[in-house]
């Protein structure tokens, strides 16, 4: 009785099923992502850093559309599932929000927080893509592809003006 219930479990709880939990997840992550870029523009002191969480605000506005999709695809109502790890991320944005506004430290932390962010997603688009691969579901590979090469050109991009001013700024002014 026990293999039965164990194969059983095996064939509901495979890859496919793997997959659909972390498009749930990252889902659910994009969805407090948007929330909170709002927040992080509003935060910022600097025009270039509240203009960098705007445009991922929008970018980000895409990647839930993209994650539509795929749900579609798999013909699977568009939900999420809760996520400890990005609500963990986003709660040390909000502290840093708290703590350092009006500092000169502000903007070099939430860039910090904003790559970790996207060092999470990094890092789930890029398992997602590897099962879709597996999986052989190629229209799905195509639209996480096109996410994670957005993903990863913020991730750049936030670097840039970390090491552009953000971190001087923080440095120069506490000094």
């Amino acid at each position: 009785m026990a293999t039965t219930k164990k194969s059983s479990r095996a064939s509901t709880n495979g890859l496919e099923q793997l997959f659909l939990d972390g498009l749930k997840d990252i889902y659910y992550a994009e969805k407090k992502i948007l929330k909170a870029l709002p927040k992080m523009a509003k935060g910022a002191e600097a025009e270039e850093v509240a203009a960098a969480f705007e445009k991922h605000r929008t970018e980000t506005e895409g990647h839930v559309d993209r994650l539509e999709q795929i749900f579609e695809l798999l013909d699977k109502p568009a939900r999420g599932k809760t996520c400890p790890a990005i609500d963990g991320i986003l709660e040390e944005g909000s502290e840093i929000l708290e703590e350092y506004k009006g500092a000169p430290a502000i903007d070099a932390g939430l860039v910090a927080a904003a790559q970790a962010v996207e060092h999470y997603e990094i890092a789930r688009y890029g398992t997602l893509i590897a099962w879709a691969q597996q999986l052989g579901m190629k229209d799905a590979e195509k639209l996480l592809k096109a996410t994670l090469e957005e993903e990863s050109a913020t991730d750049e991009a936030l670097t840039a003006l970390g090491e552009s001013g953000a971190n001087e700024r923080a440095m120069a002014e506490a000094a």
